[in-house]
């Protein structure tokens, strides 16, 4: 072991496990040290740059001897764009790291006992799977280890694709991304091309300056795409020039959107939406149903795995036609119309009012009358003064943000006493704390973890609960 900076290198360190946001750890001695970059089964050396009381944190020098489960990155762009951290290590044990990670946070963290683990299911499409994906322009691209060494004049400093860890103002220049199918490559090409060829500004992250900013394009499994360029400044003569050459590029495109947004950070909710071309929305469809999808709106981004997602969800639930169901943080309504079939009634809540008024028009394109939606905040709506108005609700479906469920939301559940709860989470940690909560009344009867996107460390999980 040697020192640089008063800080510690450990040699030939075995990595043991993986961790949060997709690092890895090791033990040294009573101590834990969380790296990036590396599997569990590699042999490495490891430079400290953080001590805390209880870990450290690290990163890698070199790899003395790599594991015997590391597989080749598939993509050129791997440990610089800081996506798709896991796809050194094969699927099958993504899958039981992320099945393993769920099950430690429920039983190990949150202390709830879960009476059956179901296997994870895993994504069938592990490549191109992303029905959204939202790039970055700026003027100041990410300059590659290997272009430093080189030494040579750098002449062309602009990039169109995605930010580099930890760094704001630096953009990785994306050739191509395996998250998103064709055509999201070749429209995002084609418009750093025609850019570059006449003269269009790429943004100034820091100074706030240019015509290009952000680029967002969503498809869809019924083969309709969207894409939606954010401008900065309002040059409408460079503006329509750009749009008018993609819609003639691109047959596939059926919505051609543009913003301009001059605010000092990135969101598009609170911004106008200019329709150039097309429709301003598109069409997925899952069983018999059609979801129309906006510009603003929320829809998960791997169609093929939310519908096994939703059907484990409405399975859980065990409707039968006679349910009064809260769909809580219901978001454009996907869930609460995926199982209003099956229910007598379904009402959804959300913080959004844009996406409530979409969970209405979905409601209305399939013909179903028997769903209601309201927006707000959810500890404000959801109150004993709103079940008494609506009614008892028999079962409860959540599907809360990363921060779960507010103490209030809890609390209201409690006293609504519904006979099932569904609760569905994309943070098993924020789950497990709130099922510790729910625990002093109901039983966690399943758990069931589902792989949305692959070579990342991220998992959602459903877990039923039943009143004891």
């Amino acid at each position: 072991m040697s020192r640089k900076k008063n800080l510690p290198i450990f040699e030939n360190v075995l990595i043991t496990d993986v961790a949060a946001e997709g690092n890895a750890l090791a033990k040294i001695d009573d101590m834990v040290i969380f790296v990036e970059g590396v599997i569990p089964g590699d042999i490495v050396n490891i430079q400290v740059t953080k001590k805390r009381k209880r870990y450290y944190e690290g990163r890698v020098i070199n790899i003395v001897t790599p594991s015997t489960d590391r597989v080749p990155a598939f993509c050129e762009h791997f440990g610089t764009c800081g996506g798709c951290k896991w796809q050194i290590l094969p699927y099958e044990k993504q899958l039981f790291y992320k099945e393993k990670q769920a099950k430690d946070q429920l039983e190990r963290i949150g202390h709830v006992e879960v009476e059956e683990f179901l296997p994870i299911l895993g994504s069938q499409q592990t490549k191109y799977y992303r029905n959204k994906l939202e790039f970055t322009f700026s003027n100041k691209r990410w300059i590659t280890e290997e272009e430093v060494k080189t030494n040579a004049e750098i002449k062309d400093s602009n990039a169109l694709g995605f930010h580099v860890p930890h760094l704001f103002d630096k953009v990785v220049d994306i050739q191509h991304c395996t998250l998103q199918d064709s055509p999201s490559n070749e429209i995002r090409n084609f418009i750093r091309a025609y850019a570059l060829h006449n003269g269009l500004t790429f943004f100034d992250i820091r100074n706030h300056a240019g015509l290009l900013r952000n680029l967002i394009i969503r498809t869809t499994t019924t083969g309709e795409c969207m894409v939606i360029v954010v401008f900065y400044e309002n040059n409408q003569e460079q503006i329509h020039g750009l749009l008018s050459a993609l819609q003639s590029e691109f047959k596939q495109i059926t919505s051609l959107l543009y913003i301009i947004n001059q605010k000092a950070n990135d969101t598009i909710g609170d911004q106008d939406v200019h329709t150039f071309y097309g429709k301003d929305y598109v069409i997925e469809h899952m069983e018999d149903l059609q979801f129309k999808i906006g510009p603003k709106s929320f829809y998960q981004t791997n169609s093929n795995q939310a519908y096994e997602l939703y059907k484990i969800a409405r399975n859980f639930a065990q409707l039968t036609g006679n349910e009064l169901v809260y769909d809580l943080y219901t978001g454009t309504g996907t869930i609460a119309n995926f199982v209003a079939k099956k229910a007598k009634q379904v009402i959804g809540i959300e913080y959004v009012p844009e996406a409530i008024e979409d969970a209405k028009v979905n409601s209305q394109i399939n013909c179903i009358s028997n769903t209601l939606f309201y927006a707000g905040d959810m500890k404000d709506i959801l109150n004993d003064e709103f079940i008494n108005k609506h009614g008892k609700p028999d079962v409860i479906i959540t599907d809360p943000p990363r921060a779960g469920m507010h103490q209030d939301v809890v609390d209201t559940i409690l006293r609504a006493m519904p006979k099932r709860i569904v609760y569905v989470s994309c943070n098993p940690a924020t789950q497990a704390r709130d099922l510790q909560l729910l625990s002093v009344a109901y039983n966690i009867k399943k758990s069931q973890s589902v792989d949305m996107f692959p070579h990342t460390q991220h998992v959602e999980n459903v877990v039923l609960l039943e009143q004891k």
